[in-house]
């Protein structure tokens, strides 16, 4: 199938810091594509790929599992670190969820993680019904788009497919087991308000990671997809000083910008 226009994956070929940008849930790298910009402007070396049964129709989602998308990231990280000196993951829900396991797994691979409102659990009865209710129905209602700016919009599937809900909550409850093994510097931002993902599952994070470099910050002005919110600004920036905090001397100043002030190229597909 095609891909959604604006759904294409984005890579930008910049200095020696590099960083990794997971999309969430049916969503597409679409809702980060301004932040892996942001990075990219400040002479990043930036991976934002395509997760796949993303960025198509949920039909294609529905024949993929939480190994599949794990897999994309895994492999994309492998190719950042031979490029970098210093690799940073972030993602967006369970973009977030995905970062957490590669920082877990990784260890000294990642520098860091930035994880945006990040998913933990899936939440309610219907979560327990899903072994069974998956084999009986196909779909259940989109979550795409949550979010709080008028005229802003994110591009992802209007229908979730069960198997994949099913696959998400294995993935979740497997990583939730993982992540006392996150031992790098994590900077959390977190919605005020947010449809899709509670404040509990970014408190479960905070409370099972090992990181004693910790920062949380509180987005008051944005929903779910607060990368495309009224915070997006505050989240490119926090985001970057964090990187530059933690990078600098690896190609990238207290301010983010690099050294060498190589701009790169930024390719898509």
């Amino acid at each position: 199938m095609p891909l959604l226009p604006g759904a294409e994956p984005y890579r930008h070929e910049g200095g020696e810091v590099g960083v990794l940008l997971c999309h969430g849930f049916t969503g597409s790298p679409q809702s980060l594509r301004p932040w892996a910009e942001h990075h990219a402007a400040h002479g990043l070396t930036v991976s934002l790929p395509l997760l796949p049964g993303h960025g198509t129709r949920w039909e294609d989602m529905q024949v993929t599992s939480w190994q599949d998308w794990y897999a994309e990231v895994d492999r994309e990280l492998r190719l950042l670190s031979e490029r970098c000196s210093r690799v940073f993951v972030t993602g967006l829900s369970m973009g977030g969820a995905l970062a957490l396991r590669l920082a877990a797994r990784h260890g000294a691979r990642v520098t860091g993680a930035v994880v945006v409102n990040p998913a933990n659990k899936v939440h309610g009865l219907s979560a327990y019904a899903l072994p069974v209710a998956r084999h009986l129905v196909r779909t259940t209602k989109g979550i795409a788009s949550d979010i709080a700016k008028e005229g802003a919009a994110e591009l992802g599937y209007d229908r979730v497919p069960l198997h994949a809900a099913h696959s998400l909550r294995v993935f979740l409850r497997r990583l939730d087991g993982e992540l006392p093994q996150v031992t790098q510097p994590l900077l959390l931002l977190r919605s005020a308000q947010d449809h899709v993902v509670p404040a509990a599952d970014s408190a479960r994070v905070l409370s099972r990671v090992s990181s004693t470099d910790v920062s949380e910050v509180v987005l008051e002005h944005s929903y779910h997809v607060a990368t495309l919110d009224e915070d997006a600004d505050r989240i490119f920036e926090e985001s970057l000083a964090f990187i530059g905090r933690l990078a600098t001397g690896a190609g990238v100043g207290k301010d983010g910008a690099g050294k060498d002030g190589k701009e790169g190229t930024a390719s898509v597909g």
